[in-house]
């Protein structure tokens, strides 16, 4: 009788193919898309309508950059995000390395880059992309609320609430902005300015149980 067969060890997975840990628990305190690393940008339209920043020295300048450029890096990005979305984000950095080749003002890639950056805990990087990524997108809170995410992993809870103040003017209903705006604030040990935000959170989401919490702790 044959012996059964040793049951097949999985290898666990790299460090650096995962959120970081401490990163799942500053994205799930802020309603971030990382405990899933999520890079669904669709809802942002093309890069090529965005406003270009003049040329630097290691970058082309917007007029060099064809249609055939600006075609190629968006199917780099959404090879990249899918990628992403499948968990294979070596492979991903690749795709959104090659979309910023073709385009370097290329939203969905930076952002998408960011993430990437910031799920390794590469956090100056990921504070670079997101800069990148809000010049082009100013009216736009996510790139701002990913980079408060990286200043409070580098225990800069002072900018990440100057970004927060911004992300919440560029969008007074982005409730992950409220949240992030509390909390970073009750770290800072602002209760007003934490017990406003998490009553905004409540008047836009009236069952938000970390944000009646949050008001708890900071008496509002």
């Amino acid at each position: 009788m044959m012996a059964d067969p040793p049951p097949r060890r999985i290898a666990p997975q790299p460090e650096h193919r995962r959120c970081a840990p401490h990163l799942v628990i500053i994205a799930v305190v802020l309603g971030l898309p990382l405990g899933g690393c999520s890079f669904d940008l669709g809802s942002w339209g093309s890069s090529d309508d965005k406003p270009k920043p003049a040329a630097t020295a290691d970058k082309p300048a917007a007029d060099t950059i064809t249609t055939q450029d600006v075609n190629s890096a968006k199917d780099h990005t959404t090879r990249a995000q899918v990628l992403a979305r499948s968990g294979k984000l070596d492979e991903a950095m690749v795709e959104f390395q090659q979309a910023l080749a073709a385009d370097p003002y290329n939203i969905q890639a930076l952002y998408g880059r960011a993430l990437i950056y910031q799920g390794r805990g590469q956090h100056q990087q990921a504070i670079d992309d997101f800069t990148a990524a809000s010049g082009l997108s100013p009216q736009k809170a996510e790139p701002l609320i990913g980079r408060a995410t990286s200043y409070l992993a580098l225990d800069n809870a002072k900018q990440a609430a100057s970004d927060l103040d911004e992300a919440v003017q560029a969008d007074p209903n982005n409730v992950a902005a409220w949240n992030a705006r509390g909390q970073t604030y009750e770290r800072l040990g602002d209760k007003a300015k934490a017990a406003a935000s998490y009553n905004r959170v409540l008047a836009l989401r009236p069952n938000d149980g970390g944000a009646r919490s949050g008001l708890a702790r900071t008496g509002g």
